[in-house]
């Protein structure tokens, strides 16, 4: 009985250790602080543009930072939280420290932790300072939003949060960014906005069994190598990589993030939403900075040159029995060229282009069944934009056109099957018309 009492004793140390650590609030640099420093709106908000965090955290038609989002998991859909300064519905009751846990280390102020749908394993390389940045902000520039948010759908027991300290433990990884001293400060600086605020891998890095980012930096042969996200395919962003950089200079990069487009794609599905949100407000030495950090990066380099063959098979008419190409012929041709090289920076090429070539179609066939959404400029919606073809044509057709473009003029990617089409015709919508720029006060 003795033996047993101290095993059971050990037993229950052990639990309440485990439960200690599973639900301790960390510590922070901010702890103790009684009163947070302040910044100019310039200053805060910047931190808050480069860090996207109105890309999740507002709705196309709700109040900004409201919440509300529906993210879809493979265990439910979650809805982004109210991050407004509302003391009920959002955050006017953290402390700076709180709200330092909550950004860099996915714990709110209770104990309970965050899914990581919300990108804190890249906050968690933010600077003090860029912390204490986004706290003005969201304390001191934006309007409280008295909202609750819809409660999330993920069945029990994997609801229980409890359980993510564990994947903390597997993958997560604490430290703000540290220079590289064999780099300059400008290719130092893009990557700490690539890894940190940008939080780029959340998309352009493949995920693991556990949905956990197979990489955060240079030093992960899978950092920015591409994934599948939400029906769309983010490339590689890696130099070398044909369905991503591959054949992008430094310059035309910055000039991507700048304007939105260059003479390789205009951006769409949802980095369109993150350059009219994101980029479009940033300083063109920090969008240098990254084109630096992302062309530094090496990749696996494999080579694409252009194939006049499919052009002068359209034009000879030795395709008529290709329903693929007659399609092409008759609803893309006018915008894309019987040679598959656009109209300049406006109306993109297809040839080369990353979701023509790209090992996942998901993006072909997304963009081609709901369309390009409006593209803000030096804040001027452009008047081009890809139309969605989800009425006009069926899932063959869909089939048929994309496997045409993905093995013409040198594209040398897999065919389409209608089955794929209609799986996403299932489950995506048409991109909205409307002009998607969230207010951010």
């Amino acid at each position: 009985m003795r033996a047993f009492g101290i095993f059971l004793a050990a037993v229950i140390v052990v639990i309440a250790a485990g439960w200690w650590y599973v639900t301790r609030i960390p510590s922070s640099p901010f702890d103790g602080v009684a009163r947070a420093p302040t910044f100019t709106l310039e200053e805060s908000e910047y931190v808050a543009r480069a860090a996207d965090c109105v890309a999740c955290h507002s709705t196309e038609d709700g109040l900004p930072f409201a919440g509300g989002l529906e993210m879809g998991t493979p265990m439910g859909s979650i809805f982004a939280t109210n991050i407004t300064p509302d003391p009920e519905h959002g955050i006017g009751g953290y402390t700076l420290a709180q709200f330092d846990n909550a950004v860099r280390r996915g714990v709110l102020p209770d104990g309970t932790r965050i899914y990581p749908a919300m990108p804190y394993p890249s906050y968690a390389k933010l600077t003090d300072e860029d912390v204490a940045k986004l706290y003005d902000y969201f304390m001191n520039h934006v309007q409280p939003v008295a909202e609750p948010v819809p409660q999330s759908d993920i069945p029990w027991p994997l609801n229980i949060r409890w359980p993510l300290e564990a994947w903390n433990v597997a993958f997560y990884r604490s430290g703000t960014y540290q220079p590289d001293p064999a780099r300059d400060e400008l290719w130092n600086r893009g990557a700490y906005l690539v890894q940190g605020a940008g939080h780029c891998g959340s998309c352009h890095t493949p995920r693991g069994f556990a949905i956990q980012e197979r990489g955060y930096d240079e030093g992960d042969a899978a950092f920015l190598t591409g994934g599948l996200l939400d029906g769309w395919y983010a490339p590689p962003l890696r130099n070398g990589e044909i369905s991503g950089l591959g054949r992008w200079s430094e310059d035309e990069i910055a000039a991507y993030l700048r304007n939105g487009r260059n003479r390789h794609s205009v951006v769409f599905g949802t980095m369109m939403e993150a350059f009219n949100n994101s980029t479009a407000f940033m300083t063109d030495d920090d969008l240098q900075g990254i084109a630096r950090y992302l062309a530094s990066l090496p990749g696996t380099s494999i080579d694409w040159n252009y194939d006049e063959t499919t052009t002068e098979r359209l034009l000879a008419g030795d395709l008529d029995d290709d329903p693929g190409a007659q399609i092409y012929l008759a609803r893309c041709s006018y915008c894309h060229g019987r040679d598959g090289l656009g109209r300049g920076e406006f109306l993109p090429p297809l040839a080369g282009a990353s979701a023509a070539v790209a090992p996942h179609a998901d993006s072909a066939i997304n963009l081609t069944l709901n369309g390009a959404g409006r593209v803000v400029s030096g804040g001027v919606p452009d008047s081009y934009r890809m139309p969605p073809f989800r009425v006009p044509l069926s899932d063959r057709e869909i089939a048929d056109v994309l496997t045409f473009v993905r093995s013409a003029w040198g594209n040398d990617a897999s065919a389409v099957t209608p089955e794929q089409v209609a799986d996403l015709r299932e489950r995506t919508d048409p991109m909205s018309d409307r002009v998607i720029v969230l207010q951010m006060r």
